[in-house]
């Protein structure tokens, strides 16, 4: 099975980052994973790599609710990205719970699903089958 060229997670809670950490490795899902407290700093991860012709993650798992700019905020960012880098990465945004208001603005943007905490096998299998045929 191949790997994917890299993997961001992107959340303020950092047992939650250490565990999808753990759960990704164990699954070889890619032997790069970066990781971002919040959607600034993964802004300026995914520019820093844009600037520098590095290979975007082709996996983003976005949290909805984080300090300095939260999961929306971010996406709204990432829109302004040339359509090329924004092709580059598959987004799942990862919820535990969901404001209406903020559901409805979610599916205005560019999300290929979401996805309830906490991150499981099944469902990082499902989304690699999904959106990676793997």
């Amino acid at each position: 099975m191949s790997k994917l060229s890299s993997v961001l997670l992107v959340d303020d809670d950092t047992t939650n980052n250490f565990l999808n950490e753990l759960l990704l490795k164990r699954l070889e899902v890619t032997d790069q994973l970066l990781v971002a407290e919040n959607g600034a700093q993964a802004l300026d991860l995914l520019t820093e790599r844009i600037a520098a012709a590095t290979e975007l993650p082709a996996l983003i798992f976005l949290d909805v609710n984080m300090p300095v700019m939260n999961g929306i905020q971010f996406l709204e960012a990432y829109q302004q990205l040339p359509p090329a880098q924004q092709r580059a990465s598959i987004i799942v945004m990862l919820t535990t719970t969901m404001d209406g208001r903020d559901l409805a603005r979610i599916q205005e943007l560019p999300i290929a699903g979401l996805v309830s905490k906490p991150l499981t096998e099944e469902k990082v299998n499902t989304i690699l089958q999904l959106h990676f045929q793997r």
